[in-house]
């Protein structure tokens, strides 16, 4: 017996062994999140990388050499785009920072007071009045579109601003999230407190409520804002002028030109690069209200 205890023991100290030189199933298990988003960032940023190295080449380097290599054109591109048509991209550019600045605004304000209201106040019609905008949240914008274009119609209101504005200030899904954070983030301790000091509700709701819902708010504005800056299809159906075409809809239009003349292809392909800066410099400024705290507008008011 204990010449055979003596045999096993290599072969258990051997296992052991084999163990340690592999990680174990559950840290392996663990890796595969991690494999799935840099998979996920591959694809989401490879598009915007071939835009990136896109437009530093001419339209002879364009067609001619490898996809991920800069080219030398980038400044001249920069030049074509700039003199098109007088400098109608900035036009566009223009009128897509007024379409999605202003639009977001409007919206997040609309958001702020629908979604405090449903969170904090009892009501008769409270929970049907969210299930409809439930609803509204899983509503297609293609089915909406026609409506809203046969409605402002009504209004003479089409082929203006407004007509790309007004629909855009109601948002069922930033409402929804407006009233879930505000009723997680305001206790109503502190409401009720508001009120016994005497406060009216809406000194309750601008100093005490509204801080503590920043961060769900600026949340609100960047996804009503990149909602609107990429918005292509309602601008499509509302405007004729195109002077007052949001960037996504003078890009389709210098797309469509391009079938005849491939030299506007550079021009697409810029003025696609320099889009995407204000979405980037936007997040980039407006992710610092996130870590705010939660309670911090009440320790603050």
């Amino acid at each position: 017996m204990s010449a055979l205890a003596v045999h096993k023991a290599p072969s258990k100290a051997g296992a052991t062994g084999a163990a340690r030189g592999r990680p174990p199933l559950r840290g392996r298990i663990a890796l595969i999140p991690t494999v799935t988003l840099l998979l996920g960032a591959v694809y989401c940023l490879l598009p915007v990388a071939w835009v990136v190295i896109a437009s530093t080449k001419s339209g002879r380097e364009l067609f001619s050499t490898f996809t991920f290599l800069p080219g030398t054109g980038f400044t001249d591109n920069l030049q074509d785009l700039n003199s098109y048509r007088d400098g109608v991209y900035w036009t566009w550019m223009g009128n897509s920072a007024l379409y999605a600045g202003l639009g977001a605004l409007l919206s997040t304000c609309v958001s702020a007071f629908s979604g405090y209201a449903l969170a904090v106040y009892r009501f008769r019609g409270r929970e049907s009045i969210f299930n409809t905008l439930l609803a509204g949240v899983l509503m297609p914008p293609v089915v909406l579109a026609v409506p809203q274009y046969l409605l402002l119609a009504q209004a003479d209101l089409t082929d203006s601003y407004w007509s790309v504005l007004l629909p855009q200030i109601l948002s069922p899904y930033g409402v929804y999230l407006a009233r879930i954070y505000a009723a997680a983030a305001v206790p109503g301790d502190v409401v009720e407190a508001g009120r016994m000091d005497g406060a009216s509700e809406w000194r309750i709701f601008s100093r005490i409520a509204l801080p503590m819902m920043v961060p769900g708010l600026v949340t609100v504005f960047l996804f009503q804002f990149v909602a609107v800056w990429n918005n292509f299809l309602l601008p499509y159906i509302m405007l004729s002028d195109d002077e007052r075409f949001p960037i996504t809809l003078g890009l389709f239009t210098l797309l469509e030109q391009g079938a005849n003349q491939p030299a506007l292809y550079t021009l697409v392909i810029t003025g696609a690069f320099l889009a995407v800066i204000p979405l980037v410099a936007l997040f980039l400024l407006v992710q610092r209200f996130w870590s705010l705290d939660l309670l911090s507008g009440a320790v603050k008011s």
